[in-house]
Parts: C-alpha cells; sequence; structure tokens
C-alpha cells in the first residue's frame, strides 16, 4: 500500500482552479449553491445505474447517486435557479474514466428548456476547455450519418440485428430489451461521432431513453433530453424536466418492470419527490457534469487518477 496521492500538486492546483472557475460562473448568473444530503430513503431506479447501499442504524440508506430528488424539492420550495458541486456514488467497477464516488456539478434554471441549457454548458465548458468547438445535432442525423438505424423508427428486431453485426454476442433477453439496445446505439454512435479533440451535443432522443425529461408529442414523439460528449467521453446529461406527477410515477413503473426484467432487485420511489412534483415543480431544465472527467479533459490527462488526490480507490486499500 501507498500512501502518496496519484495527482500532482500542480494537477491539484488545476482541479481548484476549475472549481473556482464553476463557482465563479454561476456567481455572475446569480445561481444559487446548494447542499443537501448524501444519503436518502430512495436509491436510483434507472436499471442502468446501481445505487450504493449502507446500514445506517439498522437501517437501509442510499448514498446518492445524483442530488436530483432533493434538488427537486428545493425547486418546489421557490429556490429559484441552484446548483450544487458535490460528491456522488454509483456501484460500478473502476476503470479510467469510472469511479463509485465522483464529484458533480449539477444545476437547474427556471424558464428554460435543453436547448437554452446547452447554451447555459456551453459557456461554462468553454471558461475550462476554450479550446473545444461543441456541434450540436439530433441522435437521429448521427445515426444516419453512421450508418446506423434510426432510433426512433427501427424496430427492435432490426436493433438487435445491428448490434449482433458488431460482433455483440447478446441473450435472447437482451435482444428483446428495447432500451438496453438504444443505450448500445448512443454508446456507439453519439461517442465516437467527432474527432478526437472535438466535441458536441446530441439531443432528441428517443421515447424510451427520456428518463425524466419531457416528452414532445409528434411524429417521432422526441424526449428533450441531451448529452455531451468531448474526445469520446460522456461529460454531461440535460432535460428539460418533468414536472408532471402522475407521468413521473408512470415512468417509475416502467423502470420497476425493466428491474425486473433484468433480475434487479425491486427499488420503490421516492415519496418526497412526488409530494413535491403534486405541490408544482416549476418549468425548469436540469444537467449534470462529471466534474473529475472535465478536469481530466481540460489537463489532457488519460485515466482518473492522475486528477484525483488519491485514485483508484486507494483511499480504502489495506493491502
Amino acid at each position: 500500500m501507498t500512501w502518496r496521492p496519484t495527482a500532482s500538486r500542480s494537477t491539484l492546483a488545476r482541479r481548484g482552479d476549475i472549481l473556482a472557475t464553476i463557482r465563479a460562473h454561476f456567481a455572475a448568473a446569480g445561481v444559487l449553491e446548494v447542499d443537501t444530503p448524501l444519503l436518502g430513503a430512495a436509491g436510483a431506479g434507472d436499471p442502468a445505474i446501481a445505487s450504493c447501499a449502507v446500514d445506517v442504524g439498522g437501517r437501509v440508506r442510499y448514498l446518492q447517486t445524483s442530488p436530483e430528488s432533493a434538488m427537486k424539492r428545493l425547486l418546489a420550495a421557490g429556490s429559484g435557479d441552484i446548483y450544487q458541486l458535490g460528491k456522488a456514488f454509483r456501484r460500478e467497477e473502476s476503470s479510467p474514466i469510472h469511479r463509485c464516488e465522483f464529484t458533480l456539478l449539477e444545476w437547474y434554471r427556471l424558464g428554460f428548456d435543453h436547448h437554452a441549457l446547452m447554451d447555459d454548458v456551453a459557456t461554462l465548458v468553454a471558461r475550462v476547455l476554450p479550446e473545444v468547438r461543441l456541434a450540436r445535432e439530433p441522435l437521429s442525423a448521427l445515426c444516419a450519418r453512421a450508418g446506423a438505424p434510426d432510433p426512433h423508427r427501427a424496430t427492435t428486431g432490426e436493433l438487435a440485428a445491428w448490434a449482433r453485426a458488431l460482433g455483440l454476442q447478446m441473450t435472447p433477453q437482451d435482444a428483446a430489451d428495447r432500451s438496453l439496445l438504444l443505450d448500445l446505439l448512443l454508446s456507439e454512435v453519439v461517442r465516437r461521432a467527432w474527432p478526437t479533440g472535438g466535441g458536441g451535443f446530441v439531443y432528441d432522443f428517443p421515447v424510451e431513453q427520456a428518463a425524466y425529461a419531457r416528452i414532445r408529442p409528434g411524429v417521432p414523439a422526441l424526449a428533450s433530453r441531451f448529452e455531451l460528449v468531448i474526445d469520446g467521453i460522456e461529460l454531461a446529461n440535460g432535460w428539460h424536466e418533468l414536472a408532471d406527477v402522475d407521468e413521473q410515477q408512470a415512468r417509475y413503473r416502467e423502470e420497476e418492470r425493466a428491474r425486473q426484467a433484468r433480475g434487479l432487485p425491486s427499488m420503490p420511489p421516492d415519496p418526497a419527490l412526488l409530494a413535491a412534483l403534486a405541490a408544482g415543480l416549476p418549468d425548469c431544465a436540469g444537467v449534470a457534469i462529471g466534474v473529475d472527467r472535465l478536469v481530466m479533459l481540460a489537463c489532457a490527462a488519460h485515466d482518473l487518477d492522475d486528477v484525483l488526490a488519491f485514485g483508484r480507490d486507494q483511499a480504502s486499500e489495506t493491502t
């Protein structure tokens, strides 16, 4: 075991400068910094996100995968525009761009849709990565350019056939899981859409990938969601936030069915969030950015270890 940090002092200083830049950006815009609990009674319902459960006095509590629920409660209570900069936790294997514990920046702007929020994200990112030029394209256009299936109109069978053509091995259950196949499409197409040193926003997702974004009716119906990718790395996800409590409950039910189909443990909905939505969530858009990844890009690093004081779970090593 080594006690030494994994990041150099100069990198830690650059990280500190970036955090100061983030706070200055929001201070100039009049966005309030808030601080919410890391522990909550409900975990993430999204079957693609694994929550970290802990025992607190004999009761199961979950480390937040994002401060979304608590921040929406603040919004419903009249907080106005808010942001939070702090730790989040997801149960997943470490990799050069993944950690169980990470630093997350999440913010909400009242009266914004996802396009206005992309402008806001671009302004902040330009303060940290001034050399990066960000494109914007709907997901369907990226898929057409890559010769991939149309994410809105392709059948589940066509998506599965495309995945097999890439050489991917799938169980019959996986091949029938449309949401899983669309996640694969997103990974294969979007994160390779722009050359090294470039990046962009992809927006207008299929309704199956709406998460908690509003759905705009039409043919096809579109989820008002975007993702920001730079150098092939997913950096941010944003939404024009769903505000209807009945629709939110329906989304929770859809997530629970998906969890059951994948053999995952049940995750009850957050009653406090539902109560806040019932009281009235203002029209707003929200986004979360992986700060460690942003620092990694700013420092031209290739592994999160290089920008974390103690990386690769070093802080908890015993051998």
